[in-house]
């Protein structure tokens, strides 16, 4: 996929939620014209801080917080936007409504208080969200398992801006502390060019689990030459799910573990998924599937006990998960999709584009299989 045309498209997309904001918000505040000028020349100065961290992210090189400060806006914005979608209903609710010329303006100047109030309140918790991640631990039951075992799954860390080599040596000492059986990264890894994240990721070389640790593409290493990611991952002793299984254990104890490349590969036509070569050849032993995103469950027929997915990042911004839930069937959390088939979606251990998150906490997994 062509970063320019994502990149213009994005800044498209924020140039309609700055116009939405501008008419249907500003313009109906009780304030003097002049705040009115200040509170839109906000929204451009936020719309240069979006290109600032498009730019920043994958044509040049800026200061850690330089960075922090462009990432921002994304996050500040789409707030924004939602907070401007609950006033303009309400607002058109308060004019309609049998009351007195007073109270009416009453309730509507406390409206406009209460929004400012609300998009502030919501953008800093998500700010402070964002600095933590969460230890979720489940237990799975897997019919014909003879024998537990510990799986610690991380997702979605988009390595790039402000996931640095920092973050991922924290995340290592976490999960080395868990003593896991295996390590799965279920995708999204990688967000920018692989020569500027090779550093950051010569950390994972330090994970330590009885049989290894596995990985999986997601869409977003499409973006940036999946082929060479899938090179330096390999080189960091990490094996690579292309379509494929292995068996993790001892012979008739153990469980088939296969991976299939992401979705996104149908429509570049290029490492596309194959669930029947990936299941090929694999034992008679209970099977668990690593695929990025959840919807692809929905090629899953049989064969498969339980799917490990991330993608989603749980909406990150919560108001968000709405309009991923249009799209994914599971969000976040471990569900039953059929009697035989479970699945597990990890909320990101990272996050993509502001460091925000609001109601969907990034996440490592500690997954407890067993019979």
């Amino acid at each position: 996929m062509n970063i320019t045309l994502f990149a213009i498209a994005f800044l498209g997309v924020f140039i309609l939620l700055n116009m939405y904001i501008s008419k249907r918000f500003i313009s109906h505040l009780d304030i003097n014209s002049r705040s009115k000028f200040y509170l839109r020349a906000f929204l451009i100065l936020n719309f240069f801080g979006i290109i600032g961290y498009m730019l920043g992210r994958y044509y040049f090189n800026v200061p850690n917080w330089l960075y922090f400060l462009f990432s921002l806006p994304i996050g500040v914005l789409f707030l924004l936007f939602c907070t401007a979608l609950i006033y303009d209903l309400s607002r058109v609710l308060i004019s309609h409504s049998p009351l007195s010329n007073e109270r009416r303006k009453f309730f509507k100047k406390s409206l406009d208080l209460s929004s400012f109030a609300l998009a502030t309140t919501l953008s800093l918790r998500a700010i402070y969200e964002a600095k933590f991640v969460k230890l979720e631990k489940v237990r799975v039951q897997i019919k014909n398992l003879k024998k537990s075992y510990k799986i610690v799954q991380i997702s979605d860390i988009h390595v790039g801006g402000l996931i640095n080599a920092q973050f991922i040596k924290d995340l290592v000492h976490r999960i080395n502390l868990l003593n896991p059986d295996i390590v799965v990264i279920t995708g999204d890894l990688v967000d920018i060019d692989i020569v500027k994240a090779k550093p950051v990721l010569l950390e994972l070389k330090n994970l330590q689990s009885k049989y290894g640790t596995f990985f999986i593409v997601g869409n977003h290493e499409y973006f940036h030459g999946i082929d060479k990611i899938i090179e330096e991952v390999k080189a960091l002793d990490i094996r690579v799910l292309e379509n494929e299984n292995v068996y993790i254990g001892e012979d008739g104890e153990g469980f088939n573990l296969a991976g299939v490349y992401d979705i996104f590969g149908y429509r570049v036509q290029n490492h596309m998924p194959d669930l029947q070569k990936a299941l090929a050849h694999k034992k008679e032993s209970p099977t668990i599937l690593l695929a990025h995103q959840p919807r692809y469950i929905e090629e899953v027929t049989e064969g498969v006990d339980l799917m490990l997915s991330g993608h989603t990042h749980g909406g990150q911004l919560y108001p968000f998960r709405f309009l991923v839930q249009l799209q994914q069937p599971y969000i976040s959390g471990l569900h039953q999709h059929t009697p035989a088939l479970q699945i597990y979606v990890n909320k990101g251990t990272g996050f993509w584009g502001p460091p925000m998150r609001l109601g969907a906490s990034s996440e490592i997994t500690e997954i407890v299989i067993e019979g």
